[in-house]
């Protein structure tokens, strides 16, 4: 049984009505000098049988430190990443929020590797909004398709 997670992908149209997309890029050593293909919508991962937009909302919350935007949601379907998790989107209009330095959850590892001291580390370091062109170059690559799919909802 693949890995389920969820997500909520904030959205907004700026002056001339560029579409734009909010993302977070993942905290932690890993990631730390990783920018294409490293970027995610804000999402976790739920059980079977758990309420998959309940837990977007959750995530979205926790992995930023504000409350998701409120209003109608467009179910943005799922997509198998190369890992085999099923990740599922829903959208929501973001024009309103404001966005601060992320205060996300933490999370514990061993670091540096194999040296017995274990550090905290922010799930998300950072929360950018991003044109649509740019967040291209920068999601994990399974995850663009949400934005294809994004635009055709709102007609664009």
């Amino acid at each position: 049984m693949p890995k389920l997670s969820a997500g909520l992908l904030a959205y907004r149209r700026r002056a001339g009505s560029e579409l734009e997309v909010l993302l977070v890029h993942p905290g932690g050593p890993f990631w730390k000098h990783r920018d294409s293909h490293a970027w995610s919508v804000p999402k976790g991962e739920y059980d079977e049988g758990g309420d998959p937009e309940e837990t977007a909302r959750r995530e979205f919350h926790e992995e930023l430190g504000i409350d998701p935007p409120q209003g109608a949601c467009l179910d943005l379907g799922s997509v198998r990443q190369s890992s085999g998790k099923q990740v599922r989107v829903w959208a929501v209009d973001g024009s309103d929020l404001v966005l601060d330095v992320p205060q996300s959850n933490e999370f514990e590892m061993e670091w540096p590797p194999k040296s017995g001291r274990v550090q905290r580390f922010p799930e998300v370091d950072r929360a950018e909004w991003m044109d649509i062109d740019t967040a291209r170059e920068r999601v994990v690559q399974a995850q663009a398709a949400f934005f294809d799919r994004l635009a055709a909802a709102l007609g664009d």
